[in-house]
């Protein structure tokens, strides 16, 4: 496993190209689903997208699927990708509540 896994925070767009992927998708088909997931409120650019893509791919988070059929390169995400994206949820978990709890303990 990765050395980073559990001490890294992600960007958002790296969030959720890796949740995108749990199942295998295809550039734009990852653009629509981030889209549509945060209610339009990310919409990630292709350059950013396959910035992204290839960063993942360099980390070992995600692999592109081999024998995919058409033209377009699939990816979907690895044990490792799945492990720093689970890591990832604990961190935010703990954001949330942590703001949660200093919100409500000063609230006058």
């Amino acid at each position: 496993m990765t050395k980073s896994v559990g001490s890294v925070a992600l960007t958002e767009a790296v969030y959720y190209v890796l949740l995108s992927l749990q199942v295998p998708r295809h550039g734009y088909g990852i653009m629509q689903f981030v889209q549509e997931l945060s209610n339009n409120r990310v919409q990630l650019a292709a350059g950013t997208l396959y910035g992204a893509l290839s960063s993942l791919v360099e980390k070992g988070w995600i692999e592109a699927v081999e024998g995919a059929s058409g033209r377009k390169k699939e990816y979907v995400i690895t044990i490792d990708g799945q492990s720093v994206l689970e890591a990832e949820l604990v961190r935010l978990e703990e954001l949330v509540a942590n703001g949660k709890q200093w919100i409500g303990e000063n609230r006058s």
